[in-house]
């Protein structure tokens, strides 16, 4: 038997429990509410919200250089919101997110990587619909997945080039001189280059690309090298004396240190845009859409200054006469132009 004190404590102790149980229920289903809010008071309450949470976790594929950049301006402008700062290569960060995801591990707020990465993020809905003025300046070509995410940069693909050994007036004008004699054992290209090399394809012939790549290594062969920090590193450095499908930016960056390297265009002009995503279970979203609307407003002047081309077409117009990666369509065409790019490239490659 109980007394009337017990059972009144108990009571109590019930109600508390089923108010905290709602209230994490509630704090859960927040996170919707927060990315999908667009009042007059939405920057406030992002700066208030942050300010209780202290600050957010981030992964990105950008150089740590690059991303620290971003990061002090952003924490200088809001002071006790930290960013927690994961770097990892864009096959990394989709693994680790899927793997945290299924074992109920909400640890990652936003994620920030390559437009194929983003895209294979959203079909295993890791990420939720954001809603938010500053996209009204965002180029429609960064926007994607109905709102699920949204490029903070585009990737300008260029040839780029090593300027003491090989002169700009010796490079061709199309794809199809790089089978002469003379650009024997200078070529370099990514490991996995596949949706640039799909996109070609698509403008100038599957079969066409194709058998004109194949004729390319099998007479001049082609270093192929993972990661395209690494081989625009090769590239500035000689080893590597032309390689395709460079980032330009990094060139640029290369450039302005006075390092012997350069970029030229040749058609087709391929761009893909590098995205930005919020968790569907964030477990601090107020911080991490302060940070989501600084890279797509404030940030995009950082961009600038790091050479690389942001989306937002009040900083700067989105590059014209180019080919943008559909990334739908690359996901779902991606084992077929990975097992070409492969048997051309890596299989053939001397």
């Amino acid at each position: 038997m109980f007394d009337r004190d017990s059972l009144a404590r108990r009571a109590v102790l019930g109600f508390a429990f089923v108010f905290a149980a709602a209230g994490a229920r509630a704090q859960t289903a927040s996170v919707g509410d927060i990315a999908a809010y667009t009042g007059a008071d939405r920057q406030a309450k992002l700066l208030e919200g942050a300010k209780k949470e202290g600050g957010f976790t981030l992964y990105s594929s950008a150089t740590t250089e690059d991303m620290n950049e971003h990061i002090k301006s952003f924490e200088t402008k809001y002071p006790g919101v930290k960013v927690k700062f994961w770097r990892g290569d864009s096959e990394g960060i989709l693994r680790r997110a899927v793997t945290e995801t299924r074992g109920g591990r909400n640890e990652f707020d936003l994620v920030e990587t390559s437009g194929g990465t983003m895209e294979a993020g959203f079909r295993e809905n890791l990420f939720r619909v954001v809603k938010s003025p500053v996209l009204a300046d965002i180029s429609p070509r960064a926007k994607f997945a109905d709102g699920a995410w949204t490029g903070t940069r585009f990737q300008l693909h260029v040839t780029a080039y090593n300027t003491s050994a090989t002169k700009k007036e010796d490079l061709p004008k199309s794809y199809a001189e790089f089978v002469e004699p003379r650009f024997k054992g200078k070529l370099g290209i990514e490991l996995d280059d596949s949706e640039w090399f799909a996109s070609l394809a698509g403008a100038m012939g599957e079969d066409k690309t194709i058998a004109l790549f194949k004729e390319i290594v099998a007479k001049n062969g082609v270093s192929v090298r993972k990661g395209h920090t690494l081989i625009a590193n090769l590239t500035a450095s000689g080893e590597v004396p032309i390689a395709l499908g460079i980032y330009k930016y990094k060139v640029e960056q290369f450039k302005r240190k006075g390092i012997p390297i350069d970029w030229i265009r040749i058609p087709p002009y391929v761009i893909h845009p590098i995205g930005v995503a919020l968790s569907q279970k964030a477990p601090h979203p107020y911080s991490a859409l302060l940070f989501f609307d600084f890279l797509l407003d404030e940030g995009q002047k950082i961009y600038v200054g790091q050479d690389t081309h942001p989306t937002n077409i009040k900083v700067m117009a989105e590059p014209a006469e180019a080919i943008y990666i559909d990334y739908a369509h690359a996901l779902d065409s991606g084992d077929k132009w990975q097992k070409i790019f492969k048997e051309i490239f890596t299989q053939r490659a001397r």
